[in-house]
Order: structure tokens, then sequence, then C-alpha cells
């Protein structure tokens, strides 16, 4: 017998949950709380007639929830949360046949207060998606997706319902580096859960990223680059609405760029192996946006700078090539503005080439009135350049206390100072936590008139081993890698200091803001850099 829902009116309070926390000196206002109640749901089956009792077979039901005193409302159909401000809720219901779902109705009111309700719905699905998309989708257990960023048009836009790939503009090969979105992966599982890695930030449009919190990084005309968003989970499913197969996301899943909307993205074409050409309208109905995602592995980084113009292989033992290297030494200004331990010289104790390794040795010895000794290198008035491409094969010091640094400051630094010339760090490691590095920029922000930096983390492994430390850095963008691995984007533009001539810095610490605390057994440990170079 089929069972009716619509206009389902319930009184009763089923369910009721407060929860009431309070901190010792602390009072919270809210105001009145009164449990929500006089729940109705309203159900409405797409394609429901005399003819189709359960629906045209594509499993969409509309929901509408009322509830008195509530300000939010939450569904969980078929083991999935949706959760909605007003009520509204579009399903989709994938499980091929006449099905019965049970629904859980939830209404919030102030300070968490919520009343629950149970119903159920009767709908056919009568699409199911061939056994060759799910393969390609996820393969016996999950397989993980990446935007094709080296594949012309693998981004744009076109008008809502066109059937022209990027008709209105079409990226280039990794024409949006730097802006959150291609270290993005994203992997579909067999048992329908989506997980998505953010690598810290994201990319999305201007109005509708803000669903997914306050603006964070940069608003670039109607694009928010580089905005800070975690690693989230979420569900997937596949339906055919009007015959187009159709990937959706549960809640706020999205892929690549956010527009909101519907989180439904249509398959417009899967012919190519390893391929979806996917396209969905954004929520100001405004444009359509396309995506070329693809579940090949990257090769490796396309990089923009190929031409070798200078390096340093550290082919001669004794000291540095004095035509490539000068040193700062001394304790520097509080600590070198970080508070740091130690006295930077030039002695063989701390800087020598030996075979064929640039060792900078940091030393426990009483000296010049510090306690440790240390080396830092430059190119300063040797070498300065602006943009191109930095590797440095460089092996870390383990000791808790020591501070690596492999880095560039803008070549008017003694005119202007820190940090108006602008710092790019390609490598930092914490004195606490050699299982990780960090990249960050820093410079003066003019419009708040503060200083700004933008960093992010990456695990290493064994950063006592040689690994490879590369940043390309061009007037669009600063990208900084590890071991070939993208994991650091920064958008680039004439506001910023970093479109001038810079010079290399390269250092151990000891102490201060990053070293943290030093081992109270520590007598010496080194980092062997194997050679450093320079492409334009």
């Amino acid at each position: 017998m089929m069972k009716k829902i619509n206009n389902i009116y319930l009184q009763s309070i089923l369910f009721v949950l407060a929860l009431f926390t309070a901190c010792q000196d602390t009072n919270y206002e809210f105001g009145e709380i009164n449990t929500p109640f006089n729940i109705t749901v309203n159900t409405s089956i797409i394609g429901q007639d005399t003819d189709n009792p359960y629906g045209d077979g594509s499993g969409e039901v509309q929901f509408t929830v009322n509830a008195s005193n509530a300000i939010s409302y939450k569904l969980i159909a078929d083991g999935i949360e949706y959760p909605s401000v007003n009520g509204d809720f579009t399903i989709y219901f994938s499980t091929e046949g006449v099905n019965t779902y049970n629904i859980t109705v939830i209404a919030y009111g102030a300070a968490g207060v919520s009343s629950t309700i149970v119903t159920s719905v009767e709908v056919l699905a009568n699409y199911a998606p061939p056994a060759e998309l799910l393969e390609k989708l996820h393969g016996t257990n999950s397989k993980t997706w990446r935007i094709k960023s080296e594949k012309a048009g693998h981004f744009g836009l076109g008008p809502v319902g066109g059937q022209i790939p990027t008709e209105w503009y079409s990226a280039g090969p990794e024409e949006k580096a730097g802006v959150g979105m291609y270290d993005d992966r994203m992997i579909f599982y067999s048992d329908g859960t989506f997980e998505y890695q953010t690598g810290g930030t994201i990319f999305g449009r201007d109005g509708l990223i803000n669903e997914l919190g306050p603006i964070t990084g940069n608003v670039n005309g109607a694009d928010v680059e580089n905005f800070q968003y975690e690693d989230y989970t979420e569900n997937w499913f596949i339906n055919a609405p009007g015959g187009i197969e159709t990937l959706n996301l549960t809640n706020l899943g999205f892929i690549g760029y956010y527009v909101g909307g519907s989180h439904s993205y249509q398959i417009f074409d899967r012919i190519v192996a390893n391929e979806l050409l996917l396209k969905i309208t954004d929520g100001n109905n405004e444009f359509d946006w396309w995506f070329i995602i693809t579940s090949e592995a990257e090769e490796g980084p396309s990089y923009t700078y190929n031409n070798l113009v200078w390096e340093d292989t550290f082919s001669v033992d004794g000291t540095p090539d004095s035509s490539k290297w000068t040193y700062d030494l001394g304790t520097g200004s509080n600590g070198w503005g970080n508070g740091e331990s130690q006295y930077y010289t030039d002695r063989a104790d701390n800087v020598k080439v030996e075979n064929g390794n640039l060792i900078i040795t940091a030393k426990r010895e009483d000296y010049q009135g510090s306690q440790y000794t240390s080396a830092r290198l430059k190119t300063q008035g040797l070498y300065n350049f602006q943009y191109g491409r930095v590797e440095i094969r460089a092996q870390l010091p383990q000791s808790a206390g020591t501070w690596p640094a492999l880095w560039m400051l803008g070549a008017n630094f003694p005119t202007v100072g820190w940090p108006y010339c602008g710092e790019i760090d390609i490598m930092e490691q914490r004195g606490d936590d050699k299982n990780s590095v960090l990249a960050t920029t820093h410079w003066y922000d003019d419009t708040n008139m503060q200083n700004a930096s933008y960093n992010l983390t990456t695990s290493i492994s064994n950063s006592g081993d040689f690994h490879l430390y590369t940043i390309e850095w061009t007037e669009n963008y600063i990208n900084i890698y590890l071991d070939d691995v993208l994991y650091y984007e920064f958008a680039n533009n004439n506001n910023l200091p970093f479109n001038q001539d810079f010079f290399l810095i390269f250092n151990v610490a000891m102490g201060g803001t990053l070293g943290g605390t030093i081992d109270s057994g520590f007598t010496e440990d080194s980092m062997v850099i194997d050679y450093v170079k320079v492409y334009q």
C-alpha cells in the first residue's frame, strides 16, 4: 500500500534535546529559549501523478519543513545529513527500483534546543549508474582525482545551459597556478564517501564562497584566491535527471572552484580515459562552470623557467666561492629580530665546502659572549635576480632547537627595511618538529597598515636525508615544492613587493621564534647543501 506523506502535521514533540553549558564567571545571552514545535513536512515527489504514484523515476523529492520557534532544520535521509536554514530541501534517492526511505526531520531553536520527528517516503529511481562509470570513478575501492591543470580548458565558464565547453572563458595550461586550486585532491570511494584534500586553501567565487565562512585569502575581482579551508568529507551519488548523468555532492561539497548552487555536476563527457568533463550552474544562476578532472597521477610539475642561469655545485673544497657568497656576522639586533641564540661567523668551524657539499654547522661553544655559533651565507650584492625557479638539494639538521632556513630577501632591504622589502621563505623547519617544513611570504600590508604573512606547512619523511626544495616565482604567482610536489601557492600582484630583485640566504639559527627550546645535550649539527641552481 502506498504511503502518503504530503502535508504531515505533527504537534507532538517526539524528541527534545537541550544542552546548556556554562563556564565559571561566564554568562551567555540567548534571549528566550523555546523548544520548536508544530513540525510540518510538505513533500513533493517529482513526477508523481495517478499513473506514476512513486514519481517519474528520477528519485527527486522536494521537502519543505516548518516549525514554530525553529531557526534552522536538518533532514537525515539514507544515512546522509542535509542542513538548511529555511527548511527547503531537494534530495535525490538513487537506489534502483521503488524503495521506502525513513526521513529524520530535526528543527533547531535558540541555544541548540531541538525537536525531532521521523517520517518516510516511497519513491522510484529507475537509473543505476553503469558499471563502467563506477569503475572509472572509484575502481575497486577508491580513486584520487585532481583538476587537469596541464590541459587547456581544464577550467572555464559559459552561458547557463550552454553546450559548448568553456565557451566564454577557457583557462590555459597552469594559468591558475598559485590560487589554491591545483593542489586540491578529490577522492571518490566505492561506499559513497567523498574526501576533499584542500592543501590548506581553495579557490572560489566571491559572494558564493562566503557560504563556507568569513572571507580569507585574496579577493581578486570576482574570485577569491587561497581561501583558507580545511580538508572535509561528504558523500557522492550519481543520478540522471532528464537523462543527463549527474555527479551529486552532499551539503557544501564542491570540485575545484566553489560556486555554490546545487552542488550537482553534469557529466558532460566521459569518453576520454581517466578524465571527466563536468559542468555546474553557479548559485547566482549567472554562468555554467566547466571542469576537466583526471585520475592520472601527475608526472611532475611543468615549470615555466628551464634555462639555467646561475648555480653553485660546491665542487671545490675549502671556503665557499667568494664571488658568489658573502656573510652576515654577529648576533644582529635582538638575535636577528627573532631572539636567536647564535653568533654567526665565517670560520671553517661553521661553514665549509667539503666533498661536493656546502656544510653549515651550528655548534655549542662560548664565543663572543654567545653560547652557540653558526653561519649565514647570502648572495647579496653578488647575485640578485627577479623571477625564476630556484632548486636547492639539502639535508637538514635533526637536533631540537635548530632552525634551518633557505630563503630570500628583497635587494632593497638596506634602504627600506623589513618587511617592506619582502621576504620569501623557500624552506624553514621548526626546532621542535623535524617531520615537517614550511614556506612563507612576508610583506607589509599597506591597506591595513600592518605586517602580513602567508605560510603553509607540509610533512616530510626523513628530513635528515637529501630532499629537493624548489620555488618558482613569477609576476603572477609564487609556488613552492617539496621533492617536485607542489604544496604552497601564493598569488603575486603589482601591489606586493615580490616584483623586484631578491637575493638568497642560507643559515642555521639556534632557538628563537621557530627554533624554540634548544636540547640541553646539543653539541653540534649541520645543514648540508648539495647544490643550488637558478633557472629563468
